[in-house]
């Protein structure tokens, strides 16, 4: 039988027994749906970590120099004990790492810490603070519309001047210009001299409580009260040169610490890879748990598949017969009755495949996880589609290819 012939007739018995054919599709479809919604918010996620929070967060052919590394999902006390006794980080050895990056690299010290702070406007809220050099909005990637950034001139003379992110800006200067105006942290007053762009959020948490200001400042002392600092980010022009400085900046500190050959580091130099390192982690058990139900859900839809095939055989016994009479080959009701299940599993599928991918549009649409529907697990969802079909309608129809004609004639 030609397949496309075989197509025509498996439609045909789809319409002829719309609710059997519905709970056929029912299992193919739930399963696919999940799977597909699952991929679409892993492949969302993906893309958001490594686009947004690593190039926000972090950014863009960046290492940071610090006491201990800031990602370390697995660590043990043991570890954290051994952290602790790290010594910690002054200027003079910042001066030392500064000195040992690539050329054409941007640099910036780095404290933060979420302090409260308050308006003449507003009720006092917490702020995520900063206090840092002029170049780390050069490395952010921040760009001020309100105002301007604070100068390298500024940050040298410890100016009291502070750059706000927008929800900040809303919150304590509602309906009001707050460039030239005062926010206080911890009593002391700054004169806020712009605002940042908008920049969002990353798993829903706001990018924009922003309050920016130079290290020179008594923010620093606020932050870090025993006068360290927490870390120094260096952004270098290219990822080959990110490696340079990093081994730079590596044997700057070991000579400078006098760690002896072998010893380990007591210190951090950490890139963006070492956060998308842990998000791969994540990313794998959510993958494994996440198509641990849409592969029950296929099992179950290949079983209801196997059931409801076996049952058309029995109900078309006769049918087979008379076609067995005029002339049809085994191989010919094996087909009509495999390509019967794949086209019920692929239809189901197919259903699936649209449902998932509004599935995965509301979830991304009513919480903070992203969407992102990767074009390889629709022709995935399709072929496994098939594939269910194919192999849960093996059975019936290689036992209706058996059927002697004779027999099955004899079939009421």
């Amino acid at each position: 039988m030609p397949f496309l012939e075989a197509v025509r007739l498996a439609f045909q018995t789809i319409r002829v027994q719309k609710l059997k054919s519905f709970f056929t599709l029912l299992g193919v479809m739930i399963g696919v749906m999940f799977l597909v919604a699952v991929i679409s918010i892993v492949q969302g996620m993906s893309d958001y970590v490594e686009n947004d929070f690593a190039g926000k967060l972090i950014g863009v052919n960046t290492y940071t120099f610090r006491r201990f590394a800031d990602f370390q999902p697995n660590s043990t006390d043991d570890q954290w004990r051994e952290w602790q006794r790290r010594p910690r980080i002054y200027e003079p050895e910042i001066a030392l790492v500064k000195a040992s990056v690539p050329p054409g690299s941007h640099t910036a010290i780095n404290s933060e810490n979420f302090l409260y702070a308050s308006s003449q406007y507003a009720r006092p809220r917490q702020v995520d603070a900063v206090a840092t050099e002029a170049e780390y909005f050069t490395i952010k990637r921040f760009n001020v519309t309100n105002g301007r950034a604070f100068q390298p001139q500024e940050v040298a003379i410890g100016a009291r001047v502070i750059v706000l992110g927008v929800d900040i800006a809303e919150h304590f200067f509602p309906g009001l210009d707050p460039v030239g105006r005062t926010l206080r942290i911890r009593g002391t007053p700054y004169t806020v001299i712009g605002v940042i762009e908008k920049q969002g959020s990353v798993f829903g948490f706001s990018l924009d409580r922003l309050a920016i200001a130079p290290y020179t400042t008594p923010l620093q002392r606020v932050i870090r009260p025993r006068g360290d600092i927490e870390a120094l980010l260096v952004q270098a022009p290219s990822q080959e040169m990110v490696r340079e400085g990093i081994e730079s900046a590596r044997e700057v500190m070991r000579a400078a610490r006098r760690l002896p050959p072998g010893k380990p580091d007591n210190f951090s130099l950490e890139t963006s890879e070492s956060a998308l390192a842990f998000f791969a982690g994540i990313k794998q058990k959510m993958v494994i748990f996440g198509t641990a139900l849409p592969f029950i859900g296929l099992v179950v839809g290949a079983l209801v598949i196997m059931n409801i095939m076996l049952v058309a055989v029995a109900e078309r016994t006769r049918e087979i017969g008379i076609r067995k009479a005029l002339g049809a080959r085994r191989r010919d009701i094996l087909s009509q009755f495999l390509v019967e299940a794949a086209t019920l599993s692929v239809l189901g599928a197919a259903i699936g495949i649209a449902l998932g991918i509004i599935a995965a549009k509301i979830i991304a649409a009513l919480s903070p996880l992203p969407a992102s529907v990767a074009p390889w697990s629709i022709g995935a969802a399709l072929v496994l589609g098939a594939g269910v079909g194919i192999v849960a309608g093996m059975y019936p129809a290689s036992r209706a290819a058996r059927l002697d004609p004779i027999a099955a004639l004899r079939q009421e």
